[in-house]
């Protein structure tokens, strides 16, 4: 065949289509379902320590969750978002990395934070909005951001941290920091327009990126296969952008682990932007405000149990003498007692002063602010009942 050297690509001279079926993407997996691993896998890097920190960390990430949706049905908070079944993809990803490297998450990546050491009263703080918040009360809860651990405050607009994650990373090579970027986000999010910008310029610029989509089936109430793409997932797309890619199983702890493992060296010694996708489910809703029931049924759920990442990585430790039925008892009754004190502390913390409003979004604040300021404080003085935690705090 000839070379069209314009377009470096092979000239045919009958037509030839090509479609989804065209490239087949496998799913690495080297941990089973039922503890057991395959025969013949390469393990990633790991030692005892390391995975029952991962381990510790998943299971305070479910007992968190369990322990805040139920503190939202009670009034406690206002919203809340869980990671249950997802747990593997956030943590052992996180455990790949280095301290140093920034995180950008979407909002089911609360366990790369725990991992990289927020604490349980740093949890709290944020959902409860008080003023010990490093937010300072002023996003929704479960939008953590952490400039100590490297981890970018989220955003709820959807998407928007995937180019910024693209930007960053040309921050890193540009100042050689020998760090990387890695961007979290769901398959749905994958649909913005964001997504594509992103994806095309750290494949021109060859910055250290690692795009992660969570593939956990469901864009909130929208079916992802047949509804949200048409075609092989989201891995298909970075090869088309000539982004190296993989499939991995997003439950296995092992097979995370070693793709980001690997996924961190490309993007950090040969500035390769990589793609990871991650086949998951979200055995919760999307969020408390959110009803499942309503799109799915009880037997597809239960068909995710028995893939369940927490149990699986137990069933591993168990058989490895890592881990005992008892720890795993105990760590959770105790983790349940942290959380739940917490919690009360939280909720007795009183609400960021009204004048952090306005004390940072420049230098100083103009006359305009303060203008503003005064007029909401007017307000509140007129209908003090409904502002309680603010009212009693305008001088």
């Amino acid at each position: 065949m000839a070379k069209d050297k314009k377009h470096n690509t092979e000239i045919v001279t009958q037509s030839q289509w090509f479609d989804s079926d065209s490239v087949t993407i496998p799913m690495l997996q080297l941990l089973k379902e039922d503890g057991s691993l395959h025969k013949g896998v390469e393990m990633p890097e790991y030692d005892k320590d390391l995975i029952v920190k991962i381990h510790d960390t998943m299971l305070f990430i479910r007992t968190l969750d369990e322990r805040m949706i139920a503190a939202q049905r009670q009034g406690r908070i206002s919203f809340y978002l869980a990671s249950r079944g997802e747990e593997a993809e956030s943590v052992a990803s996180a455990a790949a990395l280095d301290q140093g490297d920034m995180i950008m998450g979407q909002y089911r990546e609360q366990g790369a934070l725990a991992y990289r050491g927020f604490t349980v009263e740093q949890f709290m703080n944020q959902l409860f909005s008080n003023e010990q918040d490093l937010g300072k009360g002023r996003q929704m809860p479960v939008h953590y951001g952490c400039r100590e651990l490297n981890f970018m405050t989220i955003s709820s607009p959807l998407g928007t941290q995937i180019p910024q994650a693209t930007g960053y990373a040309f921050g890193q090579k540009m100042d050689k920091t020998g760090k990387c970027t890695i961007c979290y986000f769901g398959e749905g999010a994958a649909s913005e327009g964001d997504f594509h910008a992103a994806l095309n310029m750290a494949s021109v610029y060859k910055v250290p990126v690692i795009f992660f989509c969570r593939n956990n089936g469901y864009a909130i109430s929208t079916p992802s296969q047949g509804e949200q793409y048409g075609g092989d997932g989201i891995a298909p797309r970075g090869i088309g952008y000539g982004i190296k890619t993989i499939r991995v199983d997003g439950n296995d702890v092992f097979a995370v682990l070693k793709a980001t493992q690997e996924a961190r060296r490309l993007a950090v010694e040969e500035d390769e932007p990589v793609l990871i996708e991650a086949m998951s489910y979200r055995m919760s809703g999307h969020s408390t405000s959110d009803d499942p029931t309503g799109y799915r049924t009880r037997d597809e759920e239960d068909e995710w149990k028995v893939k369940d990442p927490l149990e699986r990585l137990q069933k591993w430790m168990l058989n490895e003498g890592w881990l005992t039925e008892e720890h795993i008892t105990s760590q959770h009754e105790k983790v349940k007692a942290s959380v739940l004190a917490a919690l009360k502390e939280a909720e007795k913390v009183p609400a960021p002063h009204i004048d952090e409003l306005i004390n940072d979004v420049y230098d100083q604040p103009n006359e305009l602010l303060k203008e503003q300021l005064e007029e909401l404080k007017e307000h509140i003085r007129k209908y003090p009942d409904a502002y309680p935690k603010t009212s009693g705090r305008l001088d």
